[in-house]
């Protein structure tokens, strides 16, 4: 049976760098050097955004993030960033704030095998269970020191470290590929659309859509539609939160009856509608779903309905988001920020280049073909976390 050692037996824990807040430095400067903080502990990797800089003079050479090292976030307001942890797979030539701790194993201890540990189910049930506090979630010296972990004879360690980053390496490839999908729908569009057909109409989003009468719409304002007028079930009533990443997605529910529908019925949401948000995050676009249930909008959403016969609600949404035209009018309008002071005029006005529809059609085929892989890869994504997950549990019970 493997043998079950303490990671303070086995590893050295190191305190983070205090500084004052006059000291740090957004920018590197001469004689300064970086401190990684809880933000920069990604998914069992470090990022290296949003450095802050001190004097070198402030870290001490035990403070100096080494190869090898597992720096994890000991003390936050969140009780699922405390514990956060990743490997440094290098030297960084800096240290780490007062708010996280280090822990660098001994000679004895693959550093591989050691990260790994810190990116376990049940590492993270464990110090959440210990960290919990009255005021602020802390993780404190003896909560580390304490933790037990299998360690079966160096060579095994590094046997059982080689099998769980091959299994991570395919995860992070299939995330990859899953981004590189994404990026193909922008690239499909600029290459039917991107340079213009002189016989291409041109014309504004108002001409394209379904009437020049009520199918550009924001939703209800002020007294019309009250927050306390919300219900636990009924008409589903549309917000910003529903066209996150610039696709429909469900966020928080929101209802009202259907006797307050019956009076703002006119804001009726359908399918094949184009949503685009106009207050608080501004400027992201998304299409209705078919499988929409009777709903409404907000007055943070403005929602176009289209003439069918001249543009499809796929290319509209492409087209604000990827055309050249559409983001320069848009970034113009908005006075050089992304977006600001977007409304429902300025998207009533904004250019529209209208290819022939069936070369649209032939754009939502791709898209759809595109949307099927993007699809296939989510699926074996998650196939490729389970499978990870399970080779962590069997690695640390000594079953691989």
């Amino acid at each position: 049976m493997t043998p079950m050692r303490r990671v303070g037996d086995i590893a050295e824990q190191i305190r983070g760098v205090t500084y004052a807040k006059s000291d740090a430095s957004s920018t590197p400067r001469e004689g300064y050097a970086p401190v990684l903080r809880a933000g920069n502990i990604g998914d069992g990797e470090l990022i290296f955004d949003d450095l802050v800089y001190v004097p070198v003079a402030r870290i001490s050479g035990r403070q100096m993030v080494r190869r090898g090292d597992v720096l994890i976030a000991a003390s936050s307001g969140s009780i699922a960033v405390v514990g956060k942890a990743a490997q440094a797979r290098q030297a960084l030539g800096g240290g780490f704030g007062a708010f996280c701790k280090v822990l660098r194993p001994g000679n004895d201890v693959d550093p591989g095998y050691f990260a790994h540990y810190f990116r376990t189910s049940d590492y993270r049930r464990r110090v959440s269970a210990l960290a919990q506090g009255a005021n602020i979630n802390n993780l404190r010296s003896e909560h580390l020191d304490g933790l037990e972990i299998p360690l079966p004879p160096l060579v095994e360690q590094r046997r059982i470290a080689g099998i769980l980053d091959a299994a991570d390496g395919l995860r992070v490839k299939r995330r990859e590929s899953i981004t590189l999908l994404d990026t193909l729908t922008q690239s499909i569009f600029l290459d039917m659309f991107g340079d213009a057909d002189p016989g291409w109409v041109r014309c504004v989003v108002l001409d394209a859509a379904a009437d020049d009468k009520g199918s550009i719409r924001t939703g209800p304002f002020g007294s019309q539609l009250l927050h306390s007028e919300f219900v636990d079930a009924g008409v589903a009533v549309l917000g910003i939160d529903n066209a996150v990443n610039n696709e429909f997605r469900w966020g928080e529910r929101r209802f009202i009856t259907d006797g307050k529908y019956q009076e703002l019925s006119r804001y009726r949401v359908y399918p094949g509608d184009v949503l685009i948000t106009i207050m608080g995050t501004t400027g992201r676009c998304a299409v209705v779903p078919d499988d929409i249930p009777v709903a409404i909008n907000t007055k943070h959403l403005c929602c176009i309905s289209l003439n069918r016969q001249k543009c499809l609600p796929e290319y509209l949404h492409a087209y604000f988001l990827h055309h050249p035209d559409a983001r320069d009018y848009l970034g113009r309008q908005g006075k050089g920020a992304i977006m600001v002071g977007l409304n429902m005029g300025l998207i009533k006005a904004m250019p529209l280049l209208m290819p022939p529809i069936s070369l649209q059609a032939q754009f939502v085929a791709r898209l759809n073909a595109v949307g099927q892989a993007i699809d296939a890869a989510i699926r074996a994504s998650a196939e490729g976390d389970s499978l990870f997950a399970t080779l962590q549990v069997r690695a640390f019970r000594g079953e691989l």
